[in-house]
C-alpha cells in the first residue's frame, strides 16, 4: 500500500509516517523543509503548491496540515479545500487529521465541546476553524475522504499504549472517565483506518482505551 503524508515534519504527521513505515507501507512524506520523518521517500513541496500528479499512484493520502495563528487559521478551509481538488473523481482516499471541539455532546448533534461553558476561550478560534472545514467537508462527494477526530485531551508527547476506543460524531469517554489520547496512540488508528477503509465519507474519534 502507498501512502502520502502532508505536511509529515509535523507532530502528528511523523509519528503517523513511523507508524506506517513500522508496518511496512510504502510511504513518501511531503514536507516543506528538511525531512524529519522516518519517511525513504521525501518530496519537498508546499501544500498549496501540490498538483494532481504529485499525488498521483498513492492508495491514501493522509492530510496532517496544522494551523494556530490568526492569520493562519482560514488555511484549514483552504488546504482541505486544495487537497480535495486534487483528489476528486480519484480512487485516493484522503484522511483528515481532525480536532475534538466539532465532536457532538448530545444525541441531537446539535451541541459541540466547544459551545461548553469550560472550552477554553483561546482554543475556540482553532475550533471554529476546523469545524469550518469539516463542514466543507462533508459537501465533497467526490472525494473518498474519512475525517478522524482526537480525544479531547490530545497528548503529544503521551505514550503508546497500543490500545484506543473507536467512536463516532460523539465525544466519547473512556472507563475512567477520560476523553484523553497520546499522539502515538493516534496514529495507530490512523494506520488501522488507512488498512481497513470502513468509514469512507464519515468522521470519527478515537480516545485512549
Amino acid at each position: 500500500m502507498k501512502i502520502a503524508v502532508v505536511c509529515a515534519n509535523g507532530k502528528a504527521g511523523q509519528l503517523i509516517v513511523k507508524e506506517a513505515v513500522d508496518r511496512g507501507f510504502d510511504v513518501t512524506a511531503f514536507v516543506r523543509g528538511e525531512n524529519k520523518s522516518a519517511a525513504q521517500n521525501v518530496i519537498v513541496k508546499d501544500l498549496f503548491d501540490l498538483t494532481e500528479a504529485d499525488l498521483t499512484g498513492f492508495d491514501a493520502v493522509v492530510d496532517a496540515f496544522g494551523a494556530w495563528t490568526p492569520d493562519t487559521l482560514p488555511q484549514h478551509s483552504t488546504s482541505l479545500f486544495h487537497l480535495c481538488d486534487i483528489l476528486s473523481g480519484t480512487d485516493t482516499r484522503l484522511l483528515v487529521v481532525g480536532g475534538a471541539g466539532s465532536l457532538y455532546v448530545n444525541a441531537e448533534h446539535t451541541a459541540c465541546v466547544s459551545d461548553g461553558a469550560d472550552f477554553p476561550e483561546v482554543f475556540k478560534p482553532l475550533a471554529s476553524a476546523m469545524a469550518k472545514a469539516l463542514g466543507e467537508l462533508r459537501q465533497r462527494n467526490d472525494v473518498k475522504w474519512t475525517y478522524i477526530s482526537p480525544a479531547g485531551d490530545f497528548q503529544a508527547e503521551g505514550e503508546r499504549s497500543g490500545k484506543y476506543i473507536l467512536a463516532g460524531e460523539e465525544l466519547t469517554l473512556n472507563a475512567k472517565g477520560e476523553s484523553i489520547i497520546s499522539y502515538a496512540d493516534y496514529a495507530i488508528a490512523m494506520v488501522d483506518e488507512i488498512e481497513k477503509g470502513d468509514h469512507i465519507g464519515q468522521r470519527i474519534s478515537v480516545v485512549r482505551e
